[in-house]
């Protein structure tokens, strides 16, 4: 490795020339090229290595002023808060302490790694304001950001997936930049958020993606800072430090400097059910989609280190949220779900610790990003992570499975079907609404007449676009196995769900894999419709429901067919 010099009035900066994407991957600026965010690491920053030999220039902790020139001065420093009730009910005999990360301006420990990225990156001379900094992120790396280039003057352009929050969008809004959201698929899809942002990068000018998977400027920042702040708060007394990994900028930049000035100290990554992150991979048997946010992947980032860490917890997205809410409820610590996901660990974790020592937990962003989410009674409930302490009088039909339903066969579109066809079919068939299903099977969001129209008419989409511009990319999705009571608790909120079905297609070869079917597309009115009481014995026989395959998938091919009567 060689290192890169930048010299300033009063010293030289040493920045590592894997910094960023355009620094390493020339192609990507001519070319649709991108740059996986899980390629091995060519960092050579070695535990032990001296100061001047590091390829990484070095931070100190700065002293906090008593009146702040910005609020980007307002990062770090951020508080210990001795946990009490929750160490008491699981009987720990060590000290744990909670590192409140979300007293950062932006909210999160992610605001430390936006502003060490860009001001790297400005002392290397690769990024100046006025240029757009394009970031594909869960939410928290992209509110830190857009803080940053408010404050400093960049465009800024997040491309987050449709499963974050719709605070965190409104706040990435409200600091000024423009969103992107992406369904959630596997990174290396060209759907996903991360191959979205380089195509972005790619036709934007003077545009970067300063690549908080990639960029060693993430895990240097919590070695300078975070870890330095740990054992400044403690005296150098850690005997245990548990961090989930996203990235895995956070933990491995403290675990290093842990390594090096507290080698006892024991290092635990929390790593949620459904992620592929943790080690020995046997712990990552149970597969499927995660609802908690920020940490677990189906990759392994360029920057985390997983040498660095002794152990491995694993914690589903039920213990994670409830483990927050008791965060919140017992201990008064305003955190987010994945700050439950660390802390459901750690209590596990620190059994082995004896009475003297010490379990730091990295809480990393707040409640504000998750008001609709898991602080929510009956978003919880809808999504099995609660049940109600009181056992309520319902009504007959509260336990039927969705399937009763006499729902009408789906009428789906392709992505590649334009909105003026889109308008002539729904007007067609009579219906108000419809799924966008990819052929994959993907359900990329909902198109409905009124928000084509509105669209058109405002000027933010012309007939001639594809209906992906206009889609609804939030929406709820049930099961055909899920009960209706489940179904009234999504219609309380939403004004209609996707029905879909599970089913295993066999490839030739014998393997299989499961794909999601749409079965329909469900209001409160076909809800009620079913529990009128006067359809209240017929119902309640059983049925066969009408079969999804009769329904009908329009592409752009058959739309510019005449349109024919049934289906």
């Amino acid at each position: 490795l060689k290192m890169a010099s930048v010299f300033t009035s009063n010293k030289t900066i040493r920045v590592c020339p894997f910094l960023n994407g355009d620094v390493e991957n020339q192609e990507a600026k001519s070319t649709s090229a991108w740059v996986q965010p899980n390629l091995p690491s060519k960092c050579t920053w070695k535990p032990g290595k001296p100061s001047s030999e590091s390829p990484h220039g070095y931070v100190p902790l700065p002293k906090e002023p008593k009146i702040l020139s910005n609020i980007m001065e307002k990062i770090g420093r951020t508080p210990l808060v001795r946990i009490n009730k929750i160490s008491k009910a699981y009987g720990l005999k060590c000290e744990l302490l909670a590192k409140c990360e979300y007293f950062n301006a932006g909210g999160s420990v992610k605001d430390r790694i936006t502003l060490r990225m860009i001001e790297d990156a400005e002392r290397a001379g690769l990024i100046k304001p006025g240029d757009t900094l394009i970031e594909p992120t869960s939410g928290n790396t992209g509110i830190g950001l857009a803080l940053a280039a408010a404050v400093k003057g960049y465009r800024c352009v997040i491309v987050l997936p449709e499963k974050m929050s719709m605070e965190k969008v409104d706040i990435l809004r409200a600091l000024g930049a423009e969103t992107v959201r992406t369904p959630c698929t596997k990174f290396d899809a060209p759907e996903s958020n991360i191959r979205v942002a380089w195509k972005l990068k790619n036709e934007i000018p003077n545009s970067h993606i300063l690549d908080q998977y990639r960029n060693p400027s993430n895990p240097m920042t919590h070695y300078d800072t975070t870890a330095e702040e740990i054992l400044e708060q403690c005296d150098g007394k850690v005997d245990m430090i548990v961090a989930g990994a996203g990235t895995g900028g956070t933990i491995t930049g403290i675990a290093r400097k842990m390594k090096e000035k507290c080698p006892e100290c024991i290092i635990v990554g929390a790593d949620p059910e459904g992620s592929m992150v943790a080690l020995p991979s046997s712990l990552n048997a149970k597969d499927g989609a995660m609802e908690v946010e920020g940490i677990g992947h189906e990759f392994i980032p360029t920057v985390l280190d997983r040498s660095v860490i002794d152990q491995w917890g694993k914690c589903s997205d039920r213990d994670s949220f409830l483990m927050a809410r008791r965060l919140i409820r017992e201990e008064g610590l305003l955190c987010g779900g994945s700050s439950g996901s660390a802390m459901a660990v750690a209590v596990k974790a620190a059994q082995q610790l004896k009475e003297g020592q010490r379990c730091i937990v990295i809480l990393p962003d707040s409640v504000r990003n998750y008001m609709s989410k898991f602080l929510n009674d009956k978003w919880m409930i809808k999504n099995g992570y609660l049940k109600k302490d009181i056992e309520e009088h319902h009504p007959w039909w509260w336990n039927l499975k969705v399937q009763k339903l006499n729902l009408l066969a789906p009428l789906t579109f392709l992505p590649d079907v334009n909105c003026q066809k889109a308008i002539e079919i729904l007007r067609e068939k009579a219906y108000d609404q419809a799924p966008v299903v990819a052929e994959s099977g993907l359900v990329l969001g909902m198109v409905t007449l009124s928000n084509i129209l509105s669209s058109v008419l405002a000027g933010h989409a012309q007939f001639s676009d594809p209906v992906t511009k206009v889609i609804y990319q939030q929406f709820s999705k049930i099961n055909l196995d899920d009960t209706l009571g489940k179904l009234s608790h999504i219609l309380e909120n939403d004004h209609f769900a996707i029905v879909v079905h599970d089913v295993e297609q066999y490839n030739a070869d014998g393997s299989s894999f499961m794909k999601q079917m749409v079965f329909g597309v469900v209001t409160a009115v076909d809800l009620l419709s079913f529990v009128t009481p006067k359809n209240k014995a017929q119902q309640l026989r059983d049925f066969t429901p009408k079969s999804a395959s009769s329904g009908r998938i329009f592409s752009m091919a058959e739309s510019e067919k005449k349109l024919t009567e049934g289906f």
